[in-house]
């Protein structure tokens, strides 16, 4: 397998782009990835694009990727279109590194895209939902409505706002996943609410300094805290928005990149698994890939310099901390307390703002977070930038099955 390196990206400000197709987000994020890469359209020999929700929102099926690249006029190459959940560009950009790993082409080209708005916004949470065993979404719904009633008359009884509609209807029904997964750890370490809402503080900070995030508003502690109740412990700003968006990179042979740009940022491991049934004791699957991927890259959680990992929910940030190993089980909170995880910290978490203040347009979430670390390897994260950074790590899941990702994609860089 041959050194494969990263030579541009490129993408644009997720948001809300009711009257934007597809094709014109997608163009204007390869447009700017090729620009950044010194690459024209020709010398593309191969592309793969993710997307996971176009078929349930705008109908668009089987040739997204022909569709959006033909419109700006690129063709005659393959195209492979990949579909996996909140993972579609992560599992792209691998396919794309196999691709030049494997001496098949020299230069392959990346793209994330998503359109997830929609007037009925029913519609929008219902894609969503779909990146589950829809045989069981009605008894998964039930359940998390169910344990939601509880809380709900509990909070009642203190005289405090009630949570958000159901599960599916008026927030994503993952957004209740993530509440169970935090009311857990709260239970079993003694985690905090107001350590989930010091990383919406600390994320949205950070997107505060990103001219290309969806939510670029400060938030205090107490604006996270008194947000409305989403799903407990859930507040409306601890939760990832829907979004609209594309970003896309350039990949090329580690021993041509020379040509194209003098600050090639390395592949140095591109890990995709999927969720297994496993006993409690064993590892899940962001760290029975995370393992996978340090041996893969010759580093260790304390070798990073940058991470941006897939925060759909403040608490999943916390757990994410613990799964890839920055500490042990049930210490994420003290990260988060004692600043660790800030830009200016031992280890900065999602500089560019994560899925919380960034926005997870689903499809081109995974690409994304490569456009981040591969700007700050290369200096040019402007006034997010992270101080000297050499190892950056992107860590990026989709869907559930059985209580854990069913996709789960980690990729190591270095300079």
């Amino acid at each position: 397998m041959r050194d494969v390196s990263v030579i541009g990206a490129g993408m644009v400000k997720f948001g809300k782009y009711l009257d934007t197709s597809m094709k014109v987000l997608a163009r204007n994020a390869v447009n700017s990835a090729l620009a950044s890469a010194g690459v024209e359209q020709k010398q593309i020999q191969a592309a793969v694009v993710g997307n996971a929700m176009a078929g349930l929102v705008t109908g668009q099926e089987c040739v997204r990727g022909q569709v959006v690249l033909r419109e700006m006029g690129i063709g005659g190459i393959p195209i492979i279109n990949c579909e996996n959940a909140c993972a579609s560009s992560a599992t792209a950009f691998h396919m794309a590194w196999l691709y030049v790993a494997s001496g098949m082409y020299d230069v392959v080209l990346a793209l994330g895209m998503e359109k997830l708005y929609h007037a009925d916004k029913r519609k929008s949470f219902a894609a969503i939902g779909s990146a589950v065993d829809v045989e069981l979404m009605e008894q998964m719904i039930a359940q998390m409505n169910a344990a939601q009633a509880k809380l709900k008359a509990e909070r009642a009884a203190r005289g405090e706002a009630p949570a958000s509609g159901g599960a599916g209807e008026s927030r994503s029904m993952f957004m209740d996943f993530y509440a169970n997964f935090a009311r857990a750890h709260m239970q079993r370490y003694g985690t905090t609410k107001e350590q989930f809402a010091r990383i919406a503080v600390k994320n949205h900070r950070n997107g505060s300094l990103n001219p290309l995030a969806q939510y670029p508003e400060v938030y205090t502690l107490e604006d996270v805290l008194n947000s409305p109740v989403i799903a407990e412990p859930l507040t409306r700003l601890m939760c990832s928005p829907i979004g609209d968006g594309a970003a896309a990179t350039v990949l090329c042979a580690s021993s041509i990149a020379g040509r194209y740009t003098s600050k090639p940022v390395k592949v140095l491991a591109s890990l995709l698994s999927s969720g297994v049934d496993h006993s409690a004791d064993e590892p899940g699957v962001v760290t029975r890939v995370a393992q996978q991927a340090y041996e893969k890259a010759g580093v260790g959680p304390n070798d990073l310099s940058v991470i941006e990992l897939h925060d759909a929910s403040a608490p999943a940030e916390l757990v994410i901390y613990e799964e890839l190993g920055l500490c042990e089980p049930g210490e994420g909170g003290k990260l988060i307390d004692d600043g660790v995880t800030e830009i200016g910290g031992r280890l900065p978490v999602n500089p560019s703002g994560g899925l919380l203040a960034k926005g997870h347009p689903v499809g081109a979430t995974g690409v994304a977070q490569i456009c981040e670390i591969f700007w700050q390897l290369r200096g040019e994260a402007d006034k997010r930038q992270v101080a000297n950074p050499r190892i950056g790590l992107t860590e990026n899941g989709g869907g559930m099955v059985r209580g854990e990702a069913a996709a789960l994609s980690i990729h190591v860089f270095g300079i």
